[in-house]
């Protein structure tokens, strides 16, 4: 635990500063909520310090990203109801898988036939798009026993793209605002089927009002929850390919020695906290409190992602992954702006 403590106090200032800094009115109107300063602040410091000067932060940032992150998820569900979850509906439903399958199906193709990349690297930046960022990568890498630096550059690609589209939404709901109006939390439903990572849904839904916030985070769980039937398709097809790596003289030695299926337990932490939240059984002053406590996680868990997020990673990796990390967070912000509008339109 003493190990951890040097980057659990270094995620702690930064989330610390972007709380103080999220309540000047004038970072407010730009859309930039303290989660979104925390990404930002944690890659200012993360690039423009060697990487051997946090090295004794490593343990802490790890636990911020990947333990308070999660933990931050599970205490959101307390700001829901599962009213506010059924407003998803079959239509949220289809809209998550549509652009699940859409983007896996696009960086096949253009990783393997335009731009000439191996397949296993093609998707892992498209797992990272499709499903949850980071953690759809490590997942996805047990199973198609990918190298470490491609997992590295997947990993790498996805938060960077991740991240640049995050600013954009603001920007998007200017111009299509009026698409979106006299539909609650329908912008929400737009960010969390687009978004890459779990955390930057709830950064990009805390920059508007609560319902878009909340349906933010509920849609982007709807597919997280689809990481589970995407991983044994994938092991379908793996297992059909027993040979590809070797045959192409890559390292056959997997990421992680395990062929279990990774089941995104936080989530159903959340279902179970917004269940709890629904009976209406949790004193105020607790409730108050634990809202709290999962702000104060987020933006820790913000702060490890950016202090992560190496540009010169990206840069190393040459053009051909970051080309298609972009290619696809084009078609979830376009693409998926699309099919949101259509779905609005029918509904």
């Amino acid at each position: 635990m003493a190990s951890s403590l040097p980057g659990l106090a270094l995620c702690g200032a930064i989330a610390a500063a972007s709380l103080a800094l999220g309540r000047i009115d004038a970072l407010a109107a730009w859309g930039l909520s303290p989660l979104t300063l925390a990404i930002l602040l944690g890659i200012g410091l993360g690039n423009s310090v060697p990487a051997g000067a946090t090295a004794s932060c490593a343990t802490g940032v790890g636990l911020s990203k990947q333990t308070l992150l999660r933990s931050g998820i599970v205490l959101y569900g307390l700001r829901l109801t599962f009213g506010d979850i059924g407003e998803l509906g079959a239509v949220g439903l289809l809209l998550d898988a549509a652009m699940i399958a859409s983007t896996l199906l696009l960086a096949a193709w253009l990783g393997r036939r335009v731009l000439g990349l191996d397949s296993t690297s093609a998707l892992l930046i498209g797992a990272g798009a499709a499903i949850c960022g980071a953690a759809a990568v490590l997942a996805v890498a047990t199973v198609v026993r990918a190298r470490a630096n491609d997992v590295a550059v997947a990993v790498a690609t996805v938060v960077a793209f991740g991240t640049v589209a995050l600013l954009a939404y603001p920007l998007i709901h200017i111009a299509v605002a009026a698409g979106f109006a006299g539909r609650p939390g329908s912008y929400g439903i737009y960010i969390g089927s687009t978004v890459h990572e779990v955390a930057q849904a709830v950064a990009a839904g805390s920059m508007f009002d609560v319902a878009t916030s909340n349906m933010a985070v509920v849609a982007k769980l709807g597919r997280v929850a689809m990481l589970a039937p995407v991983l044994l398709l994938i092991s379908l097809w793996q297992s059909r390919k027993p040979a590809r790596i070797a045959a192409a003289g890559g390292d056959p030695r997997p990421v992680v020695q395990t062929d279990a299926v990774v089941i995104p337990w936080f989530a159903l932490g959340f279902l179970a906290l917004a269940g709890v939240n629904s009976l209406g059984v949790i004193p105020a002053a607790l409730h108050a409190v634990a809202q709290e406590t999962g702000t104060v996680c987020l933006a820790m868990a913000m702060a490890a992602l950016g202090l992560t997020t190496r540009l010169s990673m990206v840069r190393a990796a040459g053009r051909k992954p970051v080309i298609l990390a972009a290619m696809l967070a084009a078609w979830l912000l376009l693409g998926g702006l699309a099919a949101n509008l259509v779905a609005v339109g029918a509904r």
